[in-house]
């Protein structure tokens, strides 16, 4: 068989698109929300809750997935999780009401959460150090480019005219056939993925499709690693091991602290637009704008803290140094509401996604600088796991800050939970629209660097190792 060079950028290109698919049917729901919750009769108290119920789900899955991962292996975690999904998309389209829509959503968080841990797996088997973080870049990529033709796939599935041109599915799928549709159809496209994923990926080692060279560079970068005392190259952590480790705080509640902003973009900006905006569903395409700036800054944050590593900056520090200019970039915040014109509303949250993506790069580039490659995906899931818990934390805020009319009990069990703990909190804020929010969103980052440099996250990685050969 002949050999493919470079293949380890085919093997992250496959990573790729399954981010693509993965974000286009996480975003399905929100691109077409105005339409859902009028079907389904849906408020926006019961639009957080089911991304609640969709977060809890990935945070599950998150504690869990990376040790599957580690267990199973990347070829058939992958397929575990990207098949789950897919199925669970699909059956999204027979939602008759919020409880229904909430119990699919759940199944939903539960595969998607899986496809992070195995993919940062990818990276670690296949790739340098010096190359981790753009390989990192180029499949995150793949999650903002899905969220950015998402608008565009799912919106025209929603508003074809079924009943003229398929009267017959019309017919069987009935009332909200479009979204419906929309829902079964993205759904399928994972299905399709699994096979040339299942054609293509084996360990280095084992796959007859790379060459000598490129194995050859990967063990002179495994052999520089354990030379300069890498971390990454010794044994498996025990859960005592994770759970007490010092980086891994440090990294989760940096997660926590900073997901929530690229969380916003994802399940509330479409829903800005519309209610402060004024734009109509048809309208939300627009939203490719913001998607596409997620995905330069995702590539972009991995190539230049590979440049700094080129140079001789350890990895940790390199990360770090970029992770400060994002943190610079994003008190821009507070002026997307405040702006008059659209454009310069569009302009600045264009500003604030490049910046919140290129420093999500590179914080879990820092998990795979400082973390055994024998339980990376264990540990990637568990500061994984922050992230999802600030999203549902976020979540829960906003849905407080543009809930209009009175106080009411909260109706939810997540309201319920979060509201015993952050009750004052909550009812401080409610009411008072998005603007609140995006004052916040201007402090996440500055606080979370200050927390991991001072913290010294650096200070547990390996000295940067001798650059090995091209």
């Amino acid at each position: 068989m002949r050999k493919i060079p470079h293949f380890r950028w085919w093997i992250i290109t496959l990573v790729f698109l399954a981010a693509v698919l993965n974000y286009v049917d996480r975003q399905v729901l929100s691109a077409l929300a105005p339409t859902i919750q009028k079907d389904l009769g849906m408020t926006d108290r019961d639009y957080a809750n089911i991304v609640n119920i969709f977060l809890v789900a990935y945070t599950i899955a998150y504690l869990v997935s990376g040790k599957l991962v580690d267990m199973l292996g990347t070829r058939v975690g992958m397929v575990l999780f990207v098949g789950w999904w897919s199925v669970a998309n699909m059956l999204t389209a027979a939602a008759q009401g919020v409880r229904s829509m909430g119990g699919y959503r759940f199944a939903l968080g539960l595969g998607e959460a899986g496809v992070w841990p195995a993919a940062s797996k990818v990276v670690s088997e296949w790739f340098p150090a010096r190359e981790r973080a753009l390989a990192i870049g180029v499949y995150t990529m793949g999650a903002t480019i899905g969220a950015t033709v998402a608008p565009y796939i799912v919106i025209p599935l929603a508003a074809y005219p079924y009943a003229e041109k398929l009267p017959f599915l019309n017919d069987l799928i009935g009332h909200g056939i479009g979204w419906r549709m929309a829902f079964i159809i993205t759904g399928a496209l994972g299905l399709v993925w699994l096979i040339p994923w299942l054609w293509f990926y084996r360990q280095p080692r084992e796959s007859k499709l790379v060459t000598d060279k490129e194995l050859q560079l990967l063990d002179e970068s495994a052999a520089a690693e354990a030379k300069a005392g890498g971390v990454t190259a010794g044994a498996a952590w025990t859960w005592k091991q994770v759970f007490t480790s010092k980086v891994v705080w440090l990294l989760l509640i940096g997660r926590l602290i900073t997901d929530p902003v690229w969380y916003f973009y994802q399940f509330w900006f479409p829903k800005y637009l519309n209610a402060e905006r004024g734009f109509e569903q048809g309208q939300l395409t627009i939203t490719w704008v913001v998607y596409a700036a997620a995905g330069v800054g995702s590539l972009l944050g991995g190539w230049l803290s590979g440049v700094l590593v080129k140079r001789g900056i350890a990895p940790a520090r390199s990360r770090l140094w970029v992770m400060l200019g994002c943190a610079c970039l994003l008190p821009v915040s507070p002026f997307i509401a405040k702006a008059a014109g659209v454009n310069v509303a569009l302009t600045l949250t264009v500003v604030a996604v490049f910046a919140s993506l290129a420093w999500l790069i590179n914080i879990s580039s820092l998990v795979v600088d400082v973390v055994p490659k024998a339980c990376l995906g264990t540990v990637f899931s568990v500061v994984a796991a922050g992230s999802t818990v600030g999203g549902i934390l976020m979540n829960t805020l906003v849905a407080s800050m543009v809930s209009s009319g009175p106080l009411t009990k909260p109706a939810g069990f997540l309201d319920q939970a979060v509201h015993s703990v952050l009750g004052p909190v909550l009812d401080a804020v409610h009411g008072t629209g998005y603007a609140q929010w995006f004052l916040i969103m201007a402090c996440l980052h500055p606080i979370a660097w200050a927390m991991l440099y001072f913290g010294g996250v650096h200070r547990t990685a390996p000295k940067t190792p001798a650059p090995a050969a091209a």
